[in-house]
């Protein structure tokens, strides 16, 4: 059984509305919608936080690994609060941990994680996760 985190347990929240278009046939967000919600919180951090220029700066990051644990379904029109935090932070990767919350509920609909590697844009080979990424990247560390 996996441990279902409350909101407590992170440190930076983004509210993502659902949309019409998430649900499933079933009437609740599809599975793979979770890991857009995932990605969006982890690189909308990085970008306000970390000034990570996506377009423009020479590093990026790559998805090498990602996994969901799923506690309650999420319907459309519910509001997620997507909590997140760095489980662990290396030289090159780092690991994100994400909650995402309904209200009223104070325990995660959802957690999840996932490993970004920083490359080089133009070579694809790891580097060192750049300064201003490691700086914002620490204060949401646990």
């Amino acid at each position: 059984m996996f441990k279902q985190d409350t909101r407590a347990d992170y440190k930076y929240f983004l509210n993502i509305p659902t949309r019409w278009m998430d649900n499933d046939i079933y009437g609740h967000v599809n599975n793979v919608v979770y890991y857009s919600y995932v990605d969006t919180v982890a690189n909308e951090y990085l970008i306000r936080e970390g000034s990570f220029d996506i377009h423009n700066d020479s590093v990026i990051g790559v998805a090498v690994e990602s996994h969901c644990n799923y506690f309650r379904p999420i319907e459309f029109p519910e509001h997620i609060e997507a909590g997140l935090r760095v489980g662990h932070l290396g030289n090159t990767s780092v690991r994100y941990e994400i909650g995402l919350f309904t209200s009223p509920h104070e325990t995660a609909s959802a957690t999840a994680h996932f490993v970004h590697v920083f490359v080089d844009r133009s070579s694809n080979k790891p580097v060192p996760i750049p300064a201003k990424l490691r700086q914002a990247l620490d204060k949401i560390l646990v």
